[in-house]
């Protein structure tokens, strides 16, 4: 699949989550499989401000295709951002979130809150995608709420505007995370577009990964919360899509190698109180479904130093299975 001058490899992207998507984990889901990865949301504005956080956070991953997402309401400052975005980072292309539901998000008129507003939408991309060398992406919702169901009218006006791929979660603003994607509308989208259409919620399995992608004939499906310390999943969804055999986990030893080498990597990245702070959600998920092992998340939620998180993987590689 190609976005622009882009070659996308593979069929499997990893979603944008704030909190979740660094540099580190970005690293990891790539080498698992995921053939196209985006940065956690970034304010333009806090580029133009020339916040050193922001541009933190815009760290370009090796293995996959990168797109650097950037949030706004205001036309002109998101072309600034993404012309600095770009220099920041050298991300290989720019995505807009129109899909971020939290409500300090939304209550400036970012995120979800611009499918309110179509023709604002439509000139954002425009002035991005005047504004940087690379393809521009959209990610959106299916609308404001079951009441405004106007992805289909938001997908044709920002391919119009300029826009060459548009990645769609398959839920309203006001239904957050609650509920069931809705596939089916994702199909609309792609039957009224030129441009790739992405497929994103719910994908938790590789046989939900084929459902998915026959109920919305998306060009590339996005992993999400599924992944949350589970990067296997991609490699479990590739193997669905090619029609073979799921492959099983490796062993809770392996995995908790793979915890570690991705703290490493925001040891590397963000330093060490930053990156064990960040390890407490991360490890404990990696722990997810692991029977007997409260006793070691308890010890996660108190992880201060590398070290801690060095004695708390070998206990767990010693004591549990």
């Amino acid at each position: 699949m190609k976005i622009g001058n882009l070659t996308i490899p593979g069929h499997l992207a990893l979603a944008p989550m704030a909190g979740v998507t660094d540099w580190a984990f970005r690293t990891i889901c790539a080498r698992m499989g995921a053939g196209l990865t985006v940065t956690e949301m970034v304010s333009s504005r806090a580029l133009v401000y020339r916040d050193r956080k922001s541009a933190g956070l815009l760290r370009k991953n090796e293995g996959s295709v990168v797109g650097a997402q950037i949030f706004g309401n205001d036309p002109e400052v998101m072309a600034q951002g993404a012309a600095l975005a770009m220099e920041i980072s050298g991300c290989d292309f720019i995505d807009i979130n129109m899909g971020c539901p939290m409500a300090k998000v939304v209550s400036n008129g970012d995120g979800s809150a611009l499918m309110k507003d179509i023709p604002l939408a439509a000139r954002i991309v425009e002035a991005v995608a005047h504004a940087v060398p690379v393809p521009v992406t959209v990610k959106c919702r299916l609308g404001w709420d079951r009441g405004s169901v106007n992805v289909v009218e938001l997908a044709q006006a920002v391919e119009a505007a300029g826009a060459q791929a548009i990645a769609v979660h398959g839920r309203t603003r006001t239904m957050l995370y609650s509920g069931v994607a809705d596939w089916d509308t994702i199909r609309k989208v792609k039957a009224a577009v030129s441009i790739p259409v992405i497929a994103n919620g719910d994908v938790f399995s590789g046989e939900a990964a084929l459902q998915c992608q026959k109920r919305s004939g998306a060009d590339l499906i996005m992993l999400g919360r599924g992944v949350f310390g589970d990067p296997w999943l991609f490699q479990e969804v590739a193997a669905a899509l090619a029609g073979q055999a799921t492959p099983p986990r490796p062993p809770l030893a392996s995995r908790v190698d793979t915890a570690v080498e991705q703290f490493r990597l925001a040891e590397q990245d963000k330093g060490e109180h930053i990156a064990c702070l960040e390890a407490r959600k991360h490890f404990a998920w990696y722990l997810r479904g692991v029977p007997y092992s409260g006793y070691y998340k308890e010890k996660i939620s108190h992880i201060s130093t590398m070290a801690d998180i060095l004695d708390i993987a070998a206990g767990v590689k010693r004591d549990l299975r």
